[in-house]
């Protein structure tokens, strides 16, 4: 049985320039253990021209593939932001409501009513400036300002 008719339903994939074959679609987490990328290190799907390499997400996240597609590992991405006056230094190109909690209090206040109000401004083009909802995320730059507040929600 030749290469190809061994591997006639899944893709031929590159992660850090090694040949691989991947089902297709998979997941962020599969592609992570197909490449063997090491802890603490972050697998980037290459793009063509002057975009940035996005990441793929080490999770159960679908994730699909094309033919002869190449992927990269490498540090990851960090950003210095300001939340509540402060440097703080976060990895990735998203920071969740949850994170901005913890990076502004380190014990935040909890109970029944406790919420918080974040407020953002210096971002990026895509979303310069506004509010972040509990369970959503934001797309950074380094310098972005962050306001967390806790509030009563009665």
């Amino acid at each position: 049985m030749s290469n190809a008719e061994e591997h006639k339903h899944e893709v031929r994939v590159h992660i850090d320039q090694k040949e691989h074959y991947s089902p297709n679609p998979t997941t962020g987490e599969a592609l992570y253990r197909l490449g063997h990328v090491p802890d603490g290190m972050v697998l980037y799907r290459e793009v063509v021209g002057d975009q940035e390499d996005p990441a793929v997400r080490n999770g159960a996240e679908v994730v699909h593939l094309k033919q002869a597609q190449h992927f990269h590992s490498g540090p990851p991405v960090e950003f210095t932001i300001i939340v509540n006056g402060k440097k703080k230094v976060v990895k990735g190109k998203t920071v969740t409501y949850s994170e901005l909690v913890h990076l502004a209090f380190k014990d935040p206040p909890t109970g029944p009513n406790v919420g918080f109000a974040i407020t953002y401004e210096d971002g990026p083009a895509a979303n310069p400036q506004g509010s972040l909802d509990e369970g959503r995320s934001v797309q950074i730059k380094d310098g972005m300002i962050f306001n967390v507040t806790p509030t009563d929600k009665s």
